[in-house]
């Protein structure tokens, strides 16, 4: 039976040798130059670099479709060797056309400098690996100087050569420097070194057996040493089942462990500023939106966090939902933070917000509802005077509800009273974010992240398997579909002008322009904000 460490509480633990340094088992020369190459440093890193794909000796790879300037491995077989002296300086250049026995563009002339093994080694009729980059000379498709290896053919070799010619070949993830073929060559050296005795295995004996499928030792060989394609098949399915039996087992904990937290439960009150926001609403809910608002609202009134995924597209009332939870947390007296990936989206969140409460988001301040709150925007940017105003805020409990970027992430942010936390765009985020802002709670707070993203069920369960999951199906009652069309400008640099005479159209017309400009990075640094250069009705603006 797998053994388990003590105190793991049942988890499954690495046995010793798969937590050795490489050193120990390939010596510092060969482990050096895989951690150079690949970052791997242990036993247990290097046996889990499984191939990324296998070749089958008998189907020689398609010379016209290996793309230009990239490592590649090729399977194929020489079909001429010749070698002359080299007129501009000393030595010589031997010249070795290899073939796919496809016919038609099948070859691709190989150069060698001074290469006694080629001349030797590579034969008419040889098979071998041939790694290196394909580049463009004098207008044909050649391979300078790449690393080979012969293999074992039937038609060249014995019975035993020929039963390895039948093995599939394994390619590695590799680099320039370290091929795919002696990568091969150390981890099947670390393969008869590796003792598996102590192994723990993730997979349960009943699981393995009912889902026929290889023990773990079994499988580390497979994946590596096949002797048929369905031998690394059948390691792949196990090692796929693997790891997706850990991540849920992983998921399932900390679910389990996020339940058996005591969180404040938020009642909210049936008089307070959700009710009279509520009745000043212009407009009604749609079904979807108030099947789940009553789901946040009853798992608001637990006395454990909640920690809810809400999806829905743009326009299907995610904001709407949030504020109504984050106003029922407020009427039981807590905070809610709302938390976004951007400036221009927080800003976006923070003028929404205030617009669509009205004096709901004035309280205090003179003509503001005597129910209300106050709403507070925290960015990076923001000039000192406003950042500690809103600081100030965020820790009196003066503001109920505080809108940010990573700014509220700083270990100077405090909240009097943090009960929940809405995280928009949740793939911009990390569970560590999300922790960093719930650290910052007295106990731990209610959670309700939104995104626009259409999310299988399946990723979900694998990305945000800790998170229950909600969906807003429904656009609003008057809501027009949204229409896209996709611009070919690179094709059609002239038709720039009419998607701006478009823009103009649709602006004439009262509707709004939404302009998506892609960004590389993951801060503000470098946004321009440009004056507009006509009337302000005349201005293009983001939806809201």
């Amino acid at each position: 039976m797998p053994t388990k460490a003590p105190g793991s509480a049942g988890i499954p633990q690495p046995p010793a040798d798969f937590d050795l340094p490489l050193t120990r088992l390939i010596g510092r020369a060969s482990a050096t130059g895989i951690e150079k190459h690949l970052g791997l440093t242990t036993v247990g890193e290097l046996l889990g670099h499984f191939p990324r794909r296998y070749l089958n000796r008998g189907e020689l790879t398609a010379i016209d479709e290996v793309p230009l300037n990239e490592d590649v491995t090729i399977l194929a077989r020489v079909l001429s060797v010749s070698t002359r002296s080299m007129r501009a300086r000393k030595g010589t250049l031997t010249d070795v056309v290899i073939t796919d026995d496809s016919g038609g563009l099948s070859s691709l002339k190989i150069s060698f400098f001074n290469a006694w093994k080629a001349q030797k080694e590579l034969r008419p009729g040889a098979l071998a690996l041939f790694s290196g980059k394909v580049t463009v000379y004098n207008g044909a498709r050649s391979l300078t100087n790449p690393d080979f290896m012969l293999l074992p053919d039937d038609e060249l070799a014995g019975h035993e050569a020929q039963f390895q010619a039948q093995r599939p070949v394994p390619i590695y993830p590799a680099t320039a420097k370290l091929p795919s073929w002696k990568i091969q060559h150390i981890i099947e050296t670390v393969l008869a070194a590796v003792d598996f005795t102590g192994l723990a295995d993730p997979l349960p004996d009943f699981v393995a057996d009912r889902e026929r499928l290889p023990g773990l030792e079994e499988s580390y060989r497979f994946i590596h040493q096949p002797a048929t394609p369905e031998d690394w098949q059948r390691a792949r399915d196990r090692f796929r089942y693997q790891e997706a039996l850990v991540l849920q087992t992983a998921l399932a904990r900390r679910r389990a462990q996020t339940a058996a937290e005591e969180a404040t439960a938020r009642r909210g009150a049936p008089d307070g500023v959700l009710a009279e926001f509520d009745a000043a609403l212009p407009f009604e809910l749609t079904k979807g939106q108030q099947s789940v608002g009553d789901v946040l609202a009853r798992e608001l009134a637990a006395d454990h966090p909640m920690n809810r995924l809400l999806q829905g597209e743009v326009g299907s009332g995610k904001t709407v939902v949030a504020l109504r939870a984050m106003l029922q947390v407020i009427d039981s007296g807590g905070q809610a933070a709302l938390l976004a990936p951007t400036e221009v989206l927080a800003a976006q969140h923070y003028q929404s917000i205030c617009s669509i409460l009205g004096p709901l988001a004035e309280g205090g301040m003179l003509g503001g509802s005597l129910l209300g709150t106050q709403v507070t925007l925290l960015t990076g940017s923001m000039p000192a005077p406003a950042r500690k105003r809103a600081l100030l805020d965020a820790a009196s409990g003066t503001a109920g509800i505080v809108i940010g970027t990573h700014a509220l992430l700083s270990e100077n942010v405090q909240f009097f009273d943090l009960g929940l936390i809405v995280v928009d765009e949740q793939h911009r985020f990390g569970v560590e974010q999300r922790d960093a802002l719930r650290g910052k709670a007295s106990k731990p707070p209610h959670l309700l992240v939104m995104t626009a993203t259409p999310i299988p069920r399946t990723v979900a369960m694998t990305v945000f398997g800790d998170l229950e999951t909600s969906v807003l199906s429904e656009l609003p009652a008057g809501r027009a579909p949204i229409s896209t069309h996709v611009v070919g400008l690179m094709e059609h640099p002239a038709w720039v002008q009419r998607i701006w005479s478009r823009a103009r159209e649709e602006i004439d017309a009262d509707h709004q322009v939404y302009v998506v400009c892609p960004k590389i990075g993951t801060d503000d640094d470098g946004l321009a904000y440009l004056e507009p250069l006509t009337e302000p009705e005349s201005v293009i603006e983001p939806a809201p």
